[in-house]
């Protein structure tokens, strides 16, 4: 793939001021052929391991197996058992199909001996197509003119109201700690008519051009971020447990995840104590580059009225 023509960019930093996404978070340590040891970043308040580095550490270990001119164009997983953050994880990729178009890796994330975490990545050549459509981009305001995470946490901060009711962690440990810039289109709060949210995005610090396939491991670790909530947005139970059971991507076009991206986030479901939630990352030109889909379990604290009924 090339460079994406990204209109309205950041500017590039004259220093090293490289995105912790890439030297820290994405950067595995090769153990033997096919097997790498990952490290951790940030950890939830949870006390889990955060989804979306388990799959962007896989996705890097996927694609360093396969050839430079092939680029991910899909990948689906499984969050089988819960991840320990006292210990690294080690991604063990098995070279199911080299093919002349596509290619296809297994990735399992392992603690303890046992499996964490399943993924497959499918990888394609560049391949021109007559056939392309896509949906429209929303028309919201740009990331320039809304507050940032960390602007919002300190308005919340001083307004009990807004901090009663906003539905998701706003601390100034989580905007500090976490190495992606978020920006809220509109606040979600918990009984909103919608499931539905969406907000600017991008990795702190500078990637560059570079490696496409970074790009998409720096997406991959992005998209989890804040996605499954979307399911709570119509309902006003507090949350008791959360986790993903499954995350799949679709990678259409080429995009500078250190650059800022529209991630539209909605649920068509909820029941059975899970949740599907389905996601669009849209690069500021207008160009869809990402679509993604998760389902979770869900159990909140029901009312002690409900309860008796």
């Amino acid at each position: 793939m090339s460079p994406p023509l990204d209109s309205g960019s950041a500017e590039e930093p004259s220093g090293d001021l490289r995105s912790v996404l890439v030297t820290s978070v994405l950067n595995l340590e090769p153990l033997d052929e096919d097997l790498y040891r990952g490290r951790h970043y940030w950890v939830p308040t949870t006390q889990r391991l955060f989804g979306g580095q388990i799959v962007g550490q896989a996705l890097v270990a996927a694609a360093k197996s396969v050839s430079e001119d092939v680029h991910v164009h899909s990948l689906h997983c499984y969050f089988v058992r819960a991840g320990d953050p006292k210990v690294p994880v080690l991604y063990q990729v098995e070279r199911t199909r080299t093919g002349a178009s596509f290619s296809v890796r297994s990735v399992k994330a392992v603690q303890h001996g046992k499996a964490i975490f399943i993924c497959q990545a499918s990888f394609q050549k560049t391949q021109p197509s007559p056939i392309q459509h896509q949906f429209s981009m929303p028309s919201i305001p740009p990331p320039e003119e809304l507050l940032s995470y960390e602007e919002l946490v300190d308005k919340s901060l001083r307004d009990p109201e807004l901090r009663k009711k906003c539905p998701i962690g706003l601390t100034r440990i989580a905007a500090q700690e976490v190495p992606i810039e978020i920006k809220l289109v509109d606040l979600p709060r918990l009984g909103q008519q919608k499931a539905k949210q969406m907000f600017w995005v991008r990795a702190r610090g500078y990637i560059g051009e570079g490696d496409m396939k970074m790009h998409c491991c720096v997406a991959a670790y992005i998209s989890d971020y804040a996605f499954l909530g979307t399911a709570l947005l119509p309902h006003r139970y507090p949350v008791r447990f959360m986790v993903s059971l499954d995350h799949s991507m679709w990678f259409h076009a080429p995009f500078r995840a250190d650059h800022w991206m529209l991630y539209e986030c909605e649920s068509p479901w909820a029941g059975g104590s899970r949740g599907l939630v389905h996601g669009r990352l849209w690069r500021r030109d207008g160009v869809l580059a990402v679509t993604c889909a998760q389902e979770g379990v869900m159990r909140v604290k029901q009312q002690k009225l409900e309860s008796k009924l």
